[in-house]
């Protein structure tokens, strides 16, 4: 599979640029995209944080109750689990139904 053309995973082992062979399970550990620390990831960023109101609880769009909200993540039995909430960069956050932000899709650089 190819990364972003500088990346190339081949038998569990991932060559970037063609230089330096590390395991696949740390290539997107060490892609800074990826990573939490990332600005653009990190919580404490309004664009992540509960806070702001299209990630809040309250929003009507994040409401297990509105059936017709597309962003309600819910179990095999039906149950609101939490929601998802689309980045303008083309990431997802991930939100329990209390507000707690629970992880991240990176999105496109």
């Amino acid at each position: 599979m190819i990364r972003r053309q500088l990346t190339l995973t081949i038998l569990g082992w991932t060559l970037l640029q063609g230089f330096l062979a590390i395991p696949e399970a740390l290539a997107d550990i060490t892609n800074w995209n990826n990573n939490p620390s990332n600005w653009k990831n990190n919580s404490a960023n309004w664009e992540n944080n509960p806070s702001n109101w299209k990630n809040n609880p309250a929003n009507w769009e994040n409401n297990p109750n509105n059936y017709n909200a597309t962003r309600i993540i819910r179990d095999n039995s039906g149950h609101a689990e939490g929601y998802e909430v689309p980045k303008p960069d083309g990431g997802v956050n991930y939100f329990d139904l209390d507000g707690h932000r629970e992880g991240y899709k990176a999105g496109d650089d």
